[in-house]
């Protein structure tokens, strides 16, 4: 609309020559929104309420009569509310970039005033403490002029005479020996760590190198084995053959020597063992003949001696029962020899071989001798008849 204004959100409208007044103002504050102004009636201004900013530069002189450059800003702007707009308007509405430097002037006469009563220590380390100082001395002005300060920041302090730096040179020597001593550290372990790290380097390449030429190693050995592999196999194959054929072989001999053993050797030990059983029994059957002949001999020697006796004895004592008996004893050697003869051609098995045949023929002499001896006890003579003794029995 063509009376409607509206103020930006960081400006005041100032309308004059209206009824409508705020307070002891002289005209109406409009913030926020808009109003009709009345041509020709009304006038209408607008009031910037935006930051604002003073750079101060200003030469002090400190209470140890030390001359400073301070350099500093400050941040300001108009008040929010209707009493601040107003000291405001009045007084720079016509000229509000004029505002900048009458704030930055009073800071700075603030600013003057306060550094003359510090020492250069004091303002160098307590930098807030002026800043703070120059704001609560500047406090009542400001008010006056409608102006809120936000900060106020001393940046930076020159000194001119060099008191600054001769009072720094000490801890700047200092500093700067450890500084030195820092970087002479620094270079040390920079030295040491570069020394590790080509120690660690060459470690690395040794290793790397071993197990290149380890790795080099197990492929030649690889590519060896590799190529042993067919001869190899190829002589396992043959040793398996060979082993085979070795077996059967062994195996073959172990047949022809079993054969050998049942179709040769037993055989011909048997026929040896037969032919010594043989031999054994042929001179075992000489022996018995021999025996059985000498015993006969021995036997009807001593059956004629005995027969002999007992006929002489009979045809001296006239005893027809040792006559009787003689002519059994002169039959005996007879009976003895036939008994041996009998034996000997016989088809017996006799125990204990021609010993048992010289029992058997010695049984049947004894029968006759024991008759013999029986019929002489009973026909005995008594002693002294015929001057002889009595004969005692012959043991059979």
């Amino acid at each position: 609309m063509l009376f409607w204004h509206v103020p930006a959100p960081d400006q005041a409208m100032l309308i004059s020559g209206s009824k409508r007044r705020a307070e002891d103002t002289q005209f109406r504050i409009v913030t926020g929104h808009g109003s009709f102004v009345f041509p020709v009636k009304q006038k209408a201004r607008l009031l910037s309420l935006a930051l604002r900013e003073a750079e101060i530069t200003e030469d002090c002189v400190t209470q140890q009569g030390i001359r400073l450059r301070a350099r500093a800003v400050a941040v300001f702007k108009v008040g929010d509310d209707p009493a601040s707009i107003a000291n405001a308007a009045r007084r720079f509405l016509a000229e509000q970039n004029a505002m900048e430097e009458l704030v930055g002037r009073i800071f700075a006469g603030h600013l003057r005033s306060i550094i003359g009563g510090l020492t250069v220590e004091q303002i160098i380390r307590e930098r807030d403490r002026v800043a703070q100082e120059v704001k609560e001395a500047s406090h009542t002005e400001m008010e006056k002029l409608g102006i809120v300060v936000d900060a106020l920041q001393i940046q930076e302090i020159e000194d001119v005479s060099g008191y600054i730096d001769n009072l720094a040179a000490p801890h700047a020597a200092a500093v700067a020996s450890q500084a030195r001593i820092a970087q002479a550290k620094a270079d040390q372990e920079a030295a040491e760590r570069e020394q590790q790290a080509a120690a660690l380097k060459a470690e690395y390449e040794r290793d790397t190198a071993i197990k290149r030429a380890g790795f080099l190693a197990e492929t030649e050995q690889s590519n060896a084995r590799a190529a042993q592999a067919g001869p190899l196999a190829q002589a396992r194959a043959t040793q398996e053959v060979t082993e085979e054929q070795t077996a059967l072989a062994r195996r073959q001999a172990a047949l022809a020597a079993q054969r050998l053993e049942a179709e040769v050797r037993r055989p011909a030990d048997a026929e040896a063992y037969r032919q010594r059983t043989l031999a054994e029994a042929h001179r075992d059957q000489a022996k018995f003949e021999a025996d059985g002949a000498a015993y006969t001999e021995r036997t009807i020697a001593q059956a004629q001696a005995d027969a002999n006796n007992a006929r002489a004895a009979s045809l001296r004592d006239g005893n027809q029962e040792l006559i009787a008996a003689n002519r059994v004893v002169e039959n005996l050697p007879a009976l003895a020899d036939a008994a041996a003869r009998g034996l000997a051609g016989a088809t017996l098995t006799v125990l204990n071989g021609a010993t048992g045949v010289s029992e058997v023929a010695s049984g049947i002499v004894g029968q006759g001798m024991a008759i013999l001896d029986a019929l002489k006890r009973s026909t005995t003579i008594p002693p002294g008849v015929n001057g002889d003794r009595p004969r005692p029995a012959e043991k059979a």
